[in-house]
């Protein structure tokens, strides 16, 4: 009897234990989605600050949606970070750079270095359409 009851038991827990599994993974994360990663270094001018801040601000105005569910990130990155140093060779980085990368599958199929937005820092609206826009056409491609 005791036998009996011990594999009822070991048979109610692992089939409560698969239930909450099942219940707390869900279904799997949407892994299509376009990056934009400003990349900087520890030495920031007001400049570089400035870079950072328009981006920032032309993707939360024109990309709250995007933001909201997923389909777009705005990521800061310190590339003298030892575990961000790949980024310099990944995306031939010579300067704090605004890089969007277009990923599908989990997987990276395009991306492109916005240099212009060193010669828009000057004009704030410029810049902000430009990152707008461009980000616009990656997001077209989900």
């Amino acid at each position: 009897m005791k036998k009996i009851f011990f594999l009822a038991s070991v048979i109610l827990v692992g089939s409560c234990i698969l239930q909450i599994g099942f219940v707390f993974s869900g279904p799997p994360a949407k892994t299509d989605k376009v990056i934009a990663y400003y990349f900087h270094g520890v030495f920031r001018c007001s400049t570089c600050h400035k870079l950072e801040e328009y981006s920032k601000e032309a993707i939360e105005a024109n990309f709250k949606d995007e933001l909201n569910s997923d389909k777009l990130e705005f990521i800061t990155v310190n590339i003298e970070h030892r575990e961000n140093k790949h980024f310099v060779s990944d995306y031939q980085l010579y300067t704090k750079s605004l890089i969007l990368s277009l990923v599908k599958d989990g997987k990276e199929i395009k991306s492109k270095n916005l240099t212009k937005i060193w010669e828009y820092v000057g004009d704030k609206q410029k810049f902000i359409d430009y990152v707008r826009d461009e980000i616009s056409v990656f997001l077209k491609e989900l």
